[in-house]
């Protein structure tokens, strides 16, 4: 094939990948907010915009060349190596974003948008390059297999969100005096649904787009096979969690087998292109299996994750980084497991400090009157549905 061509091909095609990325920045907030309860939903969705905006802009300006060894500020350095340099950039921004989201659900309901922000501009500006450099970006981690992400971009945001639950503590009315679990029920299950469905959409780019070529017959069969793995993964996870849930409750709940498939997606994130037609149903449903009783397990320990971030994008990042090695005996499973640890360190720790230094100066979470009336007026001054009054717990 003619260079040039293939340079148009393939800068299209992760082009078009990035946008579909980027496409589950909504799915994101609509997930999370048919997951909160009526009186947050215009807070979530204001902090999902903005994370969009701040982590994307912070990427661009220093976090991409900090990221791949570039020189300076915004993109200096780099070369058009196969396509271009800027349609490279733009797919790798679409991922910085999601790395935030993931948190973002996570500390709903309690968490002051702005000093959100200032850790999205952490999380974005070191946290993420500095794993990405030490991955991707061809560091001492470089061994560590993963496609894309299940450890570098989800269980860096299920770490990153464990602290800082930790350091916010749970909702007020999530646990009650004697330690029982107090359900909160989803506010829009159409809104969860469809956010769930957009993410899964999205991750058609976000693992096939990882390839970074089709212009050729291998290259194009490989995309073909990444995607059609990706999808086999999610299928599986929200069978197995559907069957699950089935059998423990007699009810088919919904929230747990979106979650499920979205658990099965970030299982195969990683080895999507290193396994076969078959293995994909197995990591998947491992996946779906892992999000059911992992949201329970967390519950029970006083870790209030409202959206259940954990168990989908921590437990089955690291599940799913594993499952490289256990299914394609060409990776190392010491390689993977170093990876998963020396990460799980880092982002962890820096998280947890860059959390409590926010606490201690400007304030992480709203008053206890606020968070009873609901982050919608006291952050936004806006309600997402005003007619139907702020359905308090």
């Amino acid at each position: 094939m003619d260079a040039n061509l293939a340079y148009v091909i393939d800068t299209f095609f992760i082009l078009f990948a990035a946008t579909l990325i980027i496409l589950m920045a909504p799915g994101f907030a609509m997930l999370e907010a048919g997951l909160v309860r009526n009186k947050n939903v215009v807070a979530v969705l204001t902090g999902n915009v903005l994370l969009y905006a701040v982590t994307s802009f912070i990427f661009l300006i220093w976090g991409y060349n900090l990221m791949f060894n570039g020189d300076g500020l915004f993109l200096s350095g780099f070369e058009d190596d196969g396509y271009s340099k800027y349609a490279l950039f733009f797919f790798q921004m679409a991922f910085v974003s999601k790395t935030v989201s993931i948190i973002s659900g996570g500390v709903s309901e309690r968490i002051k948008i702005l000093p959100f922000m200032a850790f999205a501009i952490i999380m974005s500006g070191f946290i993420y390059p500095m794993v990405g450099n030490w991955t991707w970006g061809g560091g001492f981690l470089k061994d560590m297999h993963d496609l894309a992400g299940s450890t570098i971009i989800h269980s860096v945001g299920g770490w990153a969100l464990l602290a800082g639950i930790i350091v916010l503590g749970a909702r007020k009315s999530k646990y009650t005096k004697d330690g029982k679990i107090r359900a909160i029920p989803a506010s829009n299950i159409p809104l969860v649904t469809l956010g769930a469905l957009m993410l899964w959409i999205g991750w058609f780019g976000f693992n096939g787009g990882s390839v970074l070529s089709i212009a050729s017959k291998e290259n194009a069969d490989l995309v073909a096979q990444v995607i059609v793995n990706t999808n086999t993964a999610g299928l599986a996870g929200a069978i197995i969690a559907a069957i699950i849930v089935f059998i423990e409750y007699k009810k088919l709940d919904i929230t747990m087998i979106l979650n499920g498939a979205l658990g099965g997606l970030v299982a195969i994130t990683a080895g999507a292109d290193v396994v076969g037609i078959w293995e994909p149903i197995v990591i998947g449903g491992i996946g779906g299996a892992l999000v059911v009783f992992a949201v329970p397990l967390f519950d029970k320990m006083k870790i209030d994750d409202p959206v259940g971030a954990l168990s989908v994008h921590l437990v089955n990042g690291i599940w799913g980084t594993i499952a490289v090695a256990l299914f394609n005996s060409d990776f190392s499973l010491v390689a993977q497991l170093k990876g998963i640890a020396v990460i799980a360190l880092f982002t962890f720790s820096v998280s947890f400090i860059t959390f409590f230094i926010i606490k201690k100066s400007i304030g992480l979470r709203v008053d206890e009157e606020k968070e009873y009336q609901g982050l919608d007026i006291s952050e936004c001054g806006v309600e997402a549905y005003p007619e139907f009054g702020k359905g308090k717990i």
